[in-house]
């Protein structure tokens, strides 16, 4: 082996994908089984999709747990599911990449964005992407709150993508992201997710995401110059 595939060889490590509620695993699962062809079901082999539970307490104790596993040392990071968009004009279905996850901890920026993004418009064309910062909550956020957290610049909230990726950095030095697929927005606001045209919409957006994913895997394993 050369110098340059040993370094590589500590380098690399697989994809985790972290969602916390069963009808985001399930959007995910069904995508891994029945959409992803070619060289995309090869690289799915090395993803673990990790379902947390609802909340930033239980998104963080399970990614811990998850990052304790053999072989989990130099996993990449990307927490993805359902959130609120905060800005005017945002529909269900819409994408949101974070730049940056924050709450009251500060916050972490994330890798990759541009090329994330740009192969999220690839892997579901026609449908909006957004970048810009993501907020985390301990509860759903309504109403007046919602135009609070778009005064400081926030472009969606959810409740478990910055507990997620606080958890992974402090177990590592290691690529990390967010992606979200808007499910109410300040003209949508969605009261459950299954029952109506908007979660619906969120949901199919959800399964055609993976190898976008897997795009933003592979790169992020590339040497970085």
């Amino acid at each position: 082996m050369s110098a340059a595939a040993g370094d590589r060889a500590d380098r690399d490590g697989p994809l985790l994908v972290a969602c916390a509620l069963r009808i985001e695993q399930v959007a995910l699962r069904s995508a891994g089984r029945g959409s992803v062809r070619g060289t995309d079901r090869a690289q799915a082999g090395a993803y673990t999709l990790l379902r947390t539970g609802m909340g930033p307490r239980a998104a963080e104790r399970a990614l811990r747990r998850a990052l304790d596993r053999p072989g989990a040392e130099r996993a990449a990071v990307l927490a993805t599911g359902f959130c609120a968009g905060l800005l005017p004009g945002m529909n269900p279905g819409d994408l949101v990449v974070a730049e940056e996850i924050r709450d009251p901890r500060g916050t972490v920026p994330c890798t990759g964005t541009a090329l994330l993004a740009e192969a999220l418009a690839r892997a579901v064309p026609g449908r909006t992407v957004h970048t810009g910062p993501l907020t985390g909550s301990d509860h759903v956020v309504r109403g007046q709150e919602r135009a609070h957290l778009r005064a400081t610049g926030a472009v969606a909230v959810d409740m478990e993508s910055a507990a997620t990726l606080w958890a992974a950095v402090r177990g590592g030095d290691r690529p990390v992201a967010a992606v979200r697929v808007i499910v109410d927005a300040p003209e949508h606001e969605l009261v459950r997710i299954g029952t109506l045209r908007g979660g619906i919409s969120a949901f199919r957006v959800l399964r055609a995401v993976l190898p976008a994913f897997f795009e933003w895997h592979r790169s992020s394993l590339l040497p970085r110059r």
